[in-house]
């Protein structure tokens, strides 16, 4: 109720958008064989959250064919501007007062303009050069519009389809309501950018903008302005006499440090979010955060370990740690699991690191889990996102920079040897503590058997399937058991009439005693060469 009031999803304003989404499916025949074009162009004309739906779907080949995936990535990012009047409405609108008591200046001219929002530059009164990052009129009202739609529609076809694809299709909508939620309240992305710049505190080679929270709203966000240089502009980068190997290297070993070691990370790390100013990184744009806790965190390691090492048993369980099963645990085909997981580790296991598809090999994994109905955290899946979209970055802009190699290097260089000998002592202590108890419950467990034996309690239900040959063998395992413990009983028993002393004795040794070992010693011999006669006899 609170969201529908919010964002003014009213059933006029419903019927009149799916009139406008029918008008331009129409328009590109969606119903007519649409090729990965028309369905681009489609989803263009269609606004920013089918925009931003087809930017989600393109790294889901799971749901889309290959080729679908392929044209979804390009779909653009510029859009027209809104008037500079417009804009100056909404600011002084959100902040209701003169625009002239807060900025000095402001350049009617934005310095880009996205789906959602476009960016000015600006002066404030007290002389500070900031960026103005301004939503765009309505676009928060419509996106929530499309996503209400898309949900009724998923929920609806899902009641009479029921196929993966369409679990899948649902997850995905979830997925999009969540991130919308995020990305159009700016003062989130104010409190993330203070957020980012405190961890890079220390470190002089990469940062963000620093926000002015107390001009920050649900739809604006007042930051430092950085002219830079794009990462989307490596030719430039060249001639201003950086070495786009360097930069290369710096942005994904930061980017590791984001991950791996504070747990809040940039999730949408593109060429167009990450900009060179000054020798310095600065990642913009942090609608899209990471938070992954430190039992995500190692968990991670173990995985980039395990593809570094080609380690197939540690890759296995550090999914599992992962995993949290939809259903019933017990339905999953966990021999199947492993064995498909083994595939996909033999294909890329044998690769080169510096030939390794990491998104490729994500995505591989995430299709696979959903495959056998094992969710993952959402924190992984935007993790994945995330790699796939830094490797893209450096696969368009810089070639030769391995990130997987890099993030290796980065996790080895930051454990000390006594680190590391204290991490593995710990391992071993626990793989011993796991060792001890499996022994113990293990004597327990026969312990309680051999109690049960004794009483008569113990049942034995077994199915023969074959020949009587089997179960004639079986019979005679069976003998051979209880012969064995009638000796051990007549052994035991016969120490005990030893250490009492019971009268009449013969040469130091009871006669009760002393019968009850002869009695175990033939019984052994008999049952020695019987042993003896069956195996020579499978031998001929």
């Amino acid at each position: 109720m609170a969201d529908t009031e919010k964002y003014q999803l009213t059933s006029v304003g419903r019927r009149r958008r799916i009139a406008t989404i029918f008008f331009v499916a129409r328009k590109y025949e969606v119903w007519n064989n649409i090729t990965p074009v028309r369905l681009r162009c489609m989803l263009e004309e269609l606004g920013p959250m089918f925009v931003k739906m087809g930017q989600i779907l393109a790294n889901r080949s799971e749901i889309l064919p290959q080729r679908f995936c392929d044209e979804l990535r390009r779909l653009r990012t510029e859009v027209d501007p809104v008037p500079y009047e417009v804009v100056l409405e909404c600011l002084e609108a959100e902040y209701g007062q003169k625009l002239g008591e807060l900025f000095d200046a402001i350049d009617p001219n934005p310095l880009g303009s996205a789906s959602l929002a476009q960016v000015h530059r600006a002066r404030l009164v007290t002389g500070e050069d900031v960026a103005v990052k301004v939503q765009r009129p309505g676009a928060q009202q419509v996106m929530a519009q499309d996503i209400d739609i898309m949900r009724s529609l998923v929920r609806h076809i899902s009641r009479f389809v029921k196929t993966d694809q369409f679990i899948d299709l649902q997850d995905v909508v979830e997925e999009l309501w969540q991130s919308f939620r995020e990305e159009t309240n700016f003062l989130m992305e104010a409190r993330n950018l203070d957020e980012f710049y405190a961890y890079h505190a220390g470190n002089p080679n990469v940062t963000c903008p620093r926000s002015y929270l107390d001009l920050c709203t649900e739809h604006i966000v007042v930051m430092d302005y950085i002219d830079g240089i794009s990462i989307a502009d490596p030719d430039k980068l060249v001639s201003a006499g950086y070495d786009l190997h360097q930069v290369g290297e710096t942005i994904v070993d930061d980017y590791a440090t984001q991950v791996l070691d504070n747990g809040f990370f940039h999730a949408d790390p593109h060429a167009g979010n990450v900009i060179v100013r000054d020798g310095v990184i600065y990642f913009i744009d942090l609608g899209m955060v990471g938070r992954m806790s430190r039992h995500d965190r190692g968990v991670v390691r173990d995985m980039i370990f395990a593809v570094a090492e080609n380690d197939v048993p540690k890759l296995k369980d550090s999914l599992m740690r992962f995993a949290v099963t939809r259903g019933d645990s017990a339905a999953i085909d966990h021999t199947a699991f492993l064995s498909d997981l083994d595939y996909i580790v033999q294909d890329f296991g044998s690769l080169d690191l510096r030939d390794l598809d990491i998104g490729k090999f994500l995505t591989s994994l995430i299709n696979l889990a959903r495959k056998y109905e094992v969710e993952l955290p959402s924190v992984v899946t935007m993790f994945a996102r995330g790699m796939v979209t830094l490797e893209g970055l450096l696969t368009e802009y810089m070639p030769d920079v391995n990130m997987i190699e890099i993030i290796s290097a980065h996790i080895k260089r930051e454990k000390s040897p006594y680190a590391r000998a204290r991490e593995s002592a710990r391992e071993f202590a626990q793989g011993s503590v796991r060792a001890a108890k499996g022994s113990l419950e293990a004597a327990e467990y026969l312990g309680l058997a051999t109690r049960m034996l004794t009483r008569g309690q113990l049942k034995l239900n077994v199915e023969g399937i074959g020949s009587d040959e089997v179960l004639k063998r079986l019979g005679g395992v069976v003998d051979r058991l209880s012969m064995s413990i009638v000796i051990a009983g007549l052994f035991i028993g016969s120490s005990v009439v030893y250490y009492a002393r019971i009268e009449p004795v013969i040469f130091g040794i009871p006669v009760i005693g002393f019968l009850g070992y002869l009695a175990a010693f033939v019984l052994a011999l008999m049952l020695g060469r019987e042993i003896w006669r069956n195996s020579h006899t499978k031998r001929k």
